[in-house]
């Protein structure tokens, strides 16, 4: 038996679709009221949809009412729900079409100047590509975008966070030059405010594990960099690690390599992006199997 909620819903959406087709043409020349109207019902008719987990459907609902209204090219912030409540409803079913709702969602919130709005969408964008949809080159790409609007609104914060994951991705990609230069964006930034300068540590060891898998030399010399800019840093654990990886480094000592990661695992506990980078400095003096375990 079909749920009464789907029934409303298709009866609702044909409704919209009439009235949308009266001047002539889907989204024609559409007097005002009857445009209204349509979008109206196309909204009624997702929120059904939705209450039946008609994903697919409750998406094409909400897009076709964002349509009708760009279509009458006004109501802007309209237009961008509507997209933005199209995407929530496909990212169920076909992330794809989720990424393309939000882009034109971040289109329209950059058109209007609501930048925060436009990165708060990027960050969505990258979340699929995180999760539903993995790509982490298009992952980094919008997790930068957010960025770049968050810095331009000084939600340097919020910034803060995308560019972590700007950062460890690119590490993942064996991008290690741009992953030092955001971390140490990052981390120097945190490192003259009063109350992150203790967070610096964590994206200053960040950037020297991403210096370790390139070359030694430079790690010593961001090593005595780092120090200077945060002399809190050169009292912590990290710190105290990376001397003892670079030690073990100079004297191809695996066994004293992996004792001192071991050491401070059991402190500080690491999770897979740092253990994933140590194993492949490890594997520059080791080229054993061995995992640290």
């Amino acid at each position: 038996m079909t749920d009464p909620n789907e029934q409303k819903a298709r009866q609702k959406f044909a409704e919209a679709q009439k009235k949308a087709k009266g001047g002539g043409g889907f989204f024609g020349f559409l007097g005002g009221n009857k445009a209204d109207e349509a979008a109206d019902l196309f909204v009624q008719a997702g929120n059904l949809f939705k209450i039946c987990k008609l994903w697919q459907d409750a998406g094409d609902s909400f897009a076709q009412s964002a349509e009708l209204h760009n279509k009458m090219g006004d109501a802007k912030h309209e237009v961008a729900s509507n997209y933005a409540e199209a995407a929530n409803c496909y990212r169920k079913v076909n992330p794809q079409l989720a990424v393309d709702c939000l882009q034109k969602t971040v289109d329209i919130y950059t058109d209007m100047g609501r930048f925060n709005m436009a990165a708060k969408n990027h960050t969505t964008i990258a979340e699929l590509y995180e999760t539903e949809q993995p790509d982490m080159e298009k992952c980094m790409e919008h997790y930068q975008k957010a960025a770049d609007f968050y810095k331009g609104e000084e939600s340097k914060s919020s910034a803060t966070k995308c560019l972590v994951k700007v950062a460890q991705y690119a590490a993942q990609l064996e991008q290690y030059r741009n992953a030092i230069k955001v971390f140490e964006e990052i981390a120097c930034w945190e490192a003259e405010h009063p109350t992150l300068k203790y967070a610096a540590k964590n994206h200053f060891f960040q950037a020297l594990l991403c210096h370790l898998c390139l070359d030694l030399l430079d790690t010593s010399r961001a090593l005595k960099r780092y120090e200077e800019i945060s002399p809190s840093f050169a009292d912590s654990r990290e710190y105290k690690l990376i001397k003892e990886i670079i030690s073990a480094m100079e004297n191809e000592d695996v066994e004293k390599f992996t004792e001192a990661v071991q050491a401070h695992d059991r402190i500080s506990r690491l999770d897979d992006w740092h253990t994933n980078l140590l194993v492949k400095v490890k594997r520059t003096i080791d080229i054993g199997d061995d995992d640290l375990k």
